[in-house]
């Protein structure tokens, strides 16, 4: 371990979800520094580092579901100590469906500070791709294991009109996309993401019911990032045509054309693009 700072913290660090060249400079350089740094799988650290053409100047420790909470006050005694710990996963942010949240808050409880050094994050750049609105959505991580719980899930966020995002294993997509499909509705328009920024990137722009006859025919592979649209607003939620044009006007001066400005509108209130359209000029 490297000389004592004059005060300890927990760095956490935004890690390349496949591709090497999303590393941050600071990424590389609070690697090359930190007194610790917990990964979430050693490894894979070794193998980023040395893509990285970068050496890990301090102690290596590993930091996963198995083992994190015998080891969160080992690295908060460490970090009360005056040294600097950074936290690392096999890629997107600590804390976020990955483990962290214990240490953060084991660490904020203690006085210790925390800060971050942001990075990649799947459910930023599935939205992104995905063509689906993003100004209001909900993560919701992975889906429960089992059918019975799974289905209790998606009915209670049937009715949900933000863009919804899912992590979900290989193994299980297609079990999940079915059961989205018949509470969602088939149509629902959806977009699969998968190993995004890697090599054999993939993203499947099509409704539920597509997607779950994609799934059973062929053999999904790779780490999946799951989007779906927002649940229609109902006719008696529609806003008024003054709200329309306020919302198309205020997308305009964001930057979009009209023509974007309009169409995305119509989606996010589930609305013609032809009416929304008619009455933005009227």
């Amino acid at each position: 371990m490297g000389e004592m700072s004059e005060a300890g913290r927990l760095i956490l660090l935004g890690a390349p979800l496949g591709n090497p060249a999303d590393a941050s400079a600071r990424l590389r350089e609070v690697l090359a520094s930190a007194d610790v740094v917990a990964a979430e799988d050693t490894r894979r650290l070794t193998r980023l580092a040395r893509d990285l053409d970068i050496t890990v100047g301090g102690r290596i420790v590993s930091y996963f579901e198995g083992n994190e909470e015998r080891r969160t006050p080992e690295l908060v005694e460490v970090i009360l100590g005056g040294y600097t710990v950074a936290l690392v996963t096999d890629g997107g942010m600590p804390s976020v469906s990955d483990p962290g949240y214990r240490l953060v808050r084991a660490a904020l409880d203690a006085g210790a500070p925390v800060t971050v050094a942001p990075g990649p994050s799947a459910v930023t750049t599935a939205l992104a791709v995905s063509g689906l609105p993003c100004d209001r959505f909900c993560f919701e991580g992975f889906l429960p294991r089992t059918p019975g719980a799974r289905r209790s899930r998606l009915r209670a966020l049937a009715a949900e009109e933000r863009t919804l995002v899912f992590f979900e294993a290989p193994h299980r997509i297609g079990a999940a996309l079915t059961d989205l499909a018949e509470t969602f509705g088939a149509d629902r328009p959806a977009a699969l993401c998968r190993e995004l920024t890697k090599t054999y990137e993939e993203v499947l722009r099509r409704p539920l019911g597509e997607l779950a006859r994609w799934a059973a025919d062929g053999d999904p592979r790779g780490e999946i990032t799951l989007v779906v649209a927002g649940a229609p607003v109902t006719a008696a939620e529609r806003p008024d045509d003054d709200t329309l044009r306020a919302a198309v006007a205020e997308r305009e001066a964001a930057g979009l054309s009209r023509r974007d400005a309009i169409t995305e509108v119509a989606t996010e209130y589930a609305l013609r693009r032809r009416d929304v359209y008619t009455i933005v000029h009227s």
